[in-house]
């Protein structure tokens, strides 16, 4: 028996409230990075920044360089329960620019700060915003 695909609507809303996705990159030999980022979804963008939270040896992280490389990437969001009648996921794929300043920037900052506490209290530095345009959204569930 198939097991249903999750509409583009839905998707969307269980991408949205998820805490953490993970953001899967090309890097220029052509191997994939993937690595979890923090996010927040406005209509069919994605936001991420580098932040001070995390211990980073630079604010160059390695996806921003493959981002310059080769801007196509893929994000999943995913349930996952001992139920298996309660599995789902969400993928993303889309086309990925860094900004380290202007409105995207800004408006990363904004939304990052709407959905996550540690944004708002104004002790972190933020280096370059991830700005993920979407093209293509993919999803599953074991049940709707």
């Amino acid at each position: 028996m198939p097991m249903p695909a999750l509409e583009p609507n839905e998707a969307r809303r269980r991408f949205a409230a998820a805490g953490v996705a993970r953001m899967a990159t090309i890097t220029p030999d052509g191997r994939p990075h993937v690595v979890p980022i923090t996010f927040a979804l406005e209509g069919d963008r994605i936001y991420s920044i580098v932040d001070s939270v995390k211990p980073k040896s630079r604010l160059a992280l390695a996806r921003l360089r493959n981002i310059e490389t080769n801007p196509q990437v893929s994000l999943l969001v995913d349930e996952y329960s001992d139920d298996w009648d309660r599995l789902w996921w969400v993928r993303v794929d889309g086309m990925a620019t860094a900004v380290a300043e202007g409105p995207d920037w800004e408006g990363a900052i904004t939304l990052l700060a709407a959905k996550y506490p540690e944004y708002r209290d104004g002790l972190l530095e933020f280096g370059p915003a991830t700005v993920v345009d979407v093209e293509r959204w993919t999803g599953w569930t074991a049940r709707n």
